[in-house]
């Protein structure tokens, strides 16, 4: 391997980096209001099965791509086929992951925030202060300097040193608040609408729904699984890798559903309060509970840990891109593109009140996505064009490549695949390119 790119030191290392970069504010902000609107346990059923059945053979693809190559998602592509249109697709999941980074940001801000109003007592109006464009702006150029500095480290020294300690971290934080959420009383309600399935309230859109959360929570279709796994050793078990990156994203999702629905359900709460949840609900919520400031500040700083562990990733796709495709020195390129990420994320963070016009921006019809330019951005890169890159991703890998010869790079030090190398080769060509074409469909409202 090519010694300027660096290499993970360790498997726990690349599994907790490729883990963090999966886990973010989807799995705490967007998993628990996705599985209030959708009756609860039974989704939660139906989510871990496709995320096993669909997410984790994706997710082995994407890995298997990368390591062979040992590239970021553009030379991947272009050293499977050189010079075609193909390349397209790779610089696709280059431009997603910097356009996500620029919003997400901006969020990552926000729950920044949040720690000190938590500490202070004073929640205060969360429309209020997401107007705020000095404060927003300023947490955001935080969120953008801290992920930067870490990204900086490089591979073994930056990315996995950081997600040793964060994510850890991450779950400790979890594991207190769940003992809190749990013992509230009348947080039994709580687990029951959570752990005990209902499975008439299953239909079209549920699986929809799963489907959906499934593959966007485990970070699929930007080229990011392309990029982590360019930087795994040939001697390690790609297979058994990718098994614990999903299991410990769904751990994580699920453990958030036991802090949100019993501490919701013990205070009288909706859990099907959609995206405020977190940042209306909660405070509030926090502020009439026994040491509610102390959890509060818990509960967000557990936030800011998640967004950072994926903002650390969504930087190192055009990191990796630009080191390997322009020979630049990463100590300097990281700084560049972060730069460029916060540019691109100022409309977002002026689009909740602060600008007018970037609040009322509405380009995509109204049915899609808010007017707000950072709805807008999210549609666009956090749906859309995650759910094309995967979708001419998997065909790549599946029919371009060849599934066959992707299965043998999972073989490489893996001797369990074996058993299932047929029914993943099925998977990868069939199966998979449909779900995601389904999802694409769904995005657009074609199943309403």
């Amino acid at each position: 391997m090519q010694n300027h790119r660096g290499e993970w030191s360790s498997k726990l290392g690349f599994i907790l980096a490729a883990s963090g970069s999966a886990i973010g504010l989807g799995n705490i902000w967007r998993y628990p209001y996705i599985v209030g609107k959708n009756g609860g346990a039974a989704f939660v059923v139906i989510y871990l099965l496709i995320v096993v059945i669909i997410g984790l053979p994706y997710m082995l693809g994407e890995l298997s791509l990368g390591r062979s190559s040992q590239k970021n998602p553009v030379g991947a592509i272009d050293a499977i086929k050189p010079g075609s249109a193909w390349k397209g697709v790779g610089y696709l999941g280059v431009l997603t992951g910097l356009g996500i980074l620029s919003f997400y940001g901006v969020i990552a801000g926000w729950t920044v925030g949040y720690i000190f109003k938590m500490i202070t007592g004073n929640p205060g109006d969360f429309a209020i202060f997401i107007s705020n464009s000095v404060w927003v702006i300023l947490l955001f150029a935080f969120f953008i300097f801290i992920t930067a500095a870490i990204v900086h480290g490089g591979i073994s020294g930056g990315i996995e040193r950081w997600s040793k300690i964060l994510m850890p971290v991450l779950f400790v934080l979890m594991i207190i608040l769940i003992i809190y959420a749990v013992s509230l009383p009348g947080s039994g309600a709580g687990l029951r609408f959570y752990l005990m399935p209902d499975f008439s309230k299953i239909d079209g859109n549920v699986i929809l729904a799963a489907l959906g959360q499934a593959f966007f929570s485990l970070s699929l279709g930007m080229g990011l699984m392309i990029t982590y796994g360019s930087y795994v050793p040939k001697s390690e078990d790609l297979f058994t890798s990718a098994g614990y990156i999903v299991f410990f994203d769904s751990l994580i999702a699920f453990m958030a559903g036991l802090i949100i629905f019993p501490a919701l359900f013990a205070n009288g709460q909706d859990p099907e309060a959609g995206a405020k949840l977190v940042f209306v609900v909660f405070p509030e919520l926090f502020m009439r509970m026994p040491a509610g400031t102390l959890v509060g500040a818990i509960f967000f700083l557990l936030l800011s840990v998640a967004a950072l562990t994926s903002t650390i990733s969504l930087l190192e796709v055009p990191v990796a891109f630009l080191i390997d495709e322009k020979k630049v020195h990463r100590k300097r390129i990281v700084w560049i593109i972060a730069g460029i990420a916060f540019l691109l994320g100022l409309p977002s963070a002026l689009s909740q009140g602060a600008s007018p016009f970037f609040t009322n921006f509405g380009l995509i019809p109204q049915r899609l996505a808010d007017p707000d330019f950072l709805s807008q951005m999210s549609f666009v890169f956090g749906d859309l064009s995650l759910a094309i890159g995967a979708l001419l991703l998997s065909i790549f890998i599946g029919w371009i490549w060849g599934a066959k010869f992707a299965a043998s790079e999972i073989e490489m030090g893996s001797s369990y695949f074996k058993k299932f190398l047929k029914l993943w080769i099925f998977m990868m060509r069939y199966i998979i390119p449909i779900s995601i074409f389904i999802i694409l469909l769904n995005l657009f409202g074609i199943f309403n």
